[in-house]
């Protein structure tokens, strides 16, 4: 837990970092001095903001949370993604249950606040959604055993992985390049702290298209829950302070569709995970 409950962590990012306190006020933390980047996790910020909250909450300005949000942390050095992590979305593909986890990354420019339109990528023909639990990591993680996973998350945060299935699947080489596009990673709107998360494998997850439920499911369909993804990318990969895991979606994308639907102009995609928040983005045309 961190020292003092009545702070419990929700990081947000409107025009400066922000937090957000239990009586659901928005407040300006700039003075605090440090940004939600790798630096900040590594040097355990949160504990250290939450001891600055105590004397200065009280003088924070408050921001409106019509403000845009951007995302939650600053830009990770990587966004590391789990493929066909959930059981049922396997079958709607027509996959195999992976033996292992199926890794790729997306680039760090497709971050983007939680409410920013999506931009459907000039000559896109198959631009799809995915409602995601994303991991951040707390700090350096190399060769984690599996009983102290936990130790290295800093919190969990809302995540679309917005993905060009014809640039995925069907133009050669690795899936990044359909999972890369600006605006293909919004993530938040908040950080919510690892001690407010009483099971991250049992989070109800959900997904709508224009008012239409497409995705609604639970975190406990996942094939590779939390621990094992994080013990599991650090026997490869340095996972540093701040860093994203994204952890796989749910049945119910465009492509697992009969028959397939894919984003258009217009289009509203809303999306929420249960204790995260929220999101929304309006798909627009590259122009």
């Amino acid at each position: 837990m961190l020292p003092h409950e009545t702070f419990p962590l929700r990081l947000a990012r409107p025009r400066t970092p922000g937090v957000v306190l239990p009586t659901g006020q928005h407040i300006d933390v700039t003075h605090f001095g440090e940004d939600y980047d790798e630096s900040f996790f590594a040097s355990n910020g949160p504990e250290r903001l939450t001891h600055w909250l105590t004397a200065h909450a009280h003088t924070c300005p408050e921001v409106s949370s019509d403000e845009r949000f951007g995302p939650c942390i600053k830009r990770p050095s990587k966004i590391v993604c789990i493929g066909l992590n959930y059981a049922k979305h396997a079958a709607e593909t027509n996959a195999p249950v992976p033996a292992e986890p199926i890794v790729f990354f997306k680039a760090t420019t497709a971050f983007c606040g939680p409410n920013d339109n999506v931009v459907i990528p000039k000559r896109s023909e198959k631009t799809d959604w995915e409602v995601e639990l994303a991991i951040v990591i707390g700090k350096k993680a190399s060769y984690v055993e599996l009983d102290d996973a936990f130790d290295y998350i800093a919190g969990y945060a809302l995540h679309n992985d917005y993905s060009e299935r014809a640039w995925q699947l069907e133009r050669g080489g690795q899936w990044v390049k359909g999972k890369s596009a600006d605006t293909f990673a919004p993530l938040g709107p908040y950080l919510v702290t690892k001690d407010e998360v009483t099971d991250p494998n049992k989070l109800n997850l959900w997904l709508t298209i224009n008012g239409e439920p497409l995705q609604n499911s639970n975190t406990d369909d996942m094939i590779f829950n939390v621990p094992t993804l994080v013990s599991y990318l650090s026997q490869f990969m340095t996972l540093l302070p701040g860093d994203v895991i994204s952890t796989g979606t749910p049945a119910g994308v465009g492509m697992g569709l009969k028959p397939q639907r894919f984003l258009k102009p217009g289009d509203v995609v809303e999306l929420g995970i249960e204790g995260l928040g929220q999101q929304k983005q309006t798909a627009v045309a590259f122009t």
